[in-house]
């Protein structure tokens, strides 16, 4: 068979799927479906994808199918390490001067975290270094956004998720309504670099491509108030041996923060922390739906 008829061949099997989509009624997955089609097809005759390597992939997303449950999302696991989380941030996130940067989900977001004061502990328990957290809530117009809701979670000094621990303890992760004058603030403690997990096909990709599963130190955040666009974001600790080689590369420059370092004494809430503690500040500034793109 001649190089010419194969391509043909390939061609016409692409044409086949392509217009196999023709009757969608719904134009946009119409377009999702033949774009994903012409470039998945347009990958495997660039590589010249053979059958075991075919088979290989089909391991790999099942195994990440077995291994996702409700406490574990392999596959946003998956799209984070390839960069597609960050990129499909990049690509929604409203370019308003002054708004808090966005950066990715992650894959260990809880719905229905326990409510807290404000003020309140989210720690709970969790091991480390206590940190008090502090900020306000505002919209780029400058004005103080009350009320809006956050959802904060992190990793405790060991490097895990509450949901990485047998049972069904909730720690490390809260949720809280800033004042009347968009302020924040909670105690919780000082978040540590940590690996993504990666005892799954995740991790076993890292391996196979020689890179490393380590995540900077860093504080979620999803902020949601009414007539502003949802915030999801990270707060990073800075000087991280990690911020230049984040495995999610999540990491933007306007969301490293300092953290300060106390000894034992009086803090900012009155209370007397026993040993030394940590302190980090940092506003989040929301935008409104009326700023958003039409």
């Amino acid at each position: 068979m001649t190089a010419e008829r194969t391509i043909d061949q390939e061609r016409a099997v692409t044409e086949e799927v392509l217009a196999s989509f023709d009757g969608t009624a719904d134009p946009r997955l119409r377009e999702v479906m033949r774009s994903l089609v012409r470039h998945l097809h347009a990958f495997a005759r660039e590589v010249r994808l053979s059958e075991r390597e075919w088979e290989t992939a089909i391991d790999f997303l099942t195994r990440a199918g077995h291994i996702t449950d409700d406490r574990r999302q392999e596959f946003i696991l998956l799209s984070d390490v390839l960069g597609l989380s960050m990129l499909t941030v990049a690509i929604n996130e409203p370019k308003v001067p002054g708004a808090t940067e966005s950066t990715v989900f992650g894959p260990f977001y809880v719905d229905g975290a326990p409510e807290v004061p404000l003020g309140g502990d989210i720690a709970r328990g969790a091991a480390g270094t206590p940190c008090y957290v502090s900020g306000q809530v505002r919209s780029v117009d400058g004005g103080p956004v009350a009320g809006a809701r956050l959802d904060v979670w992190e990793a405790d000094e060991d490097g895990f998720y509450d949901v990485q621990y047998p049972g069904d303890r909730s720690v490390g992760r809260g949720r809280l309504r800033s004042g009347a004058d968009g302020e924040y603030r909670f105690w919780s403690v000082l978040p540590a670099p940590y690996p993504i997990p990666y005892d799954g096909p995740v991790g076993d990709l890292l391996a196979a491509t020689g890179r490393g599963p380590m995540r900077p130190a860093h504080l979620h955040f999803k902020v949601t108030a009414p007539g502003h666009r949802p915030l999801i974001t990270h707060i990073f600790v800075a000087g991280d041996p990690y911020l230049d080689r984040d495995a999610v590369f999540g990491v933007k420059d306007g969301l490293v923060v300092e953290a300060e370092h106390h000894a034992a004494g009086p803090a900012p809430d009155g209370s007397h922390p026993e040993g030394t503690w940590t302190s980090m500040h940092f506003d989040l500034v929301l935008v409104p739906e009326s700023k958003l793109p039409r």
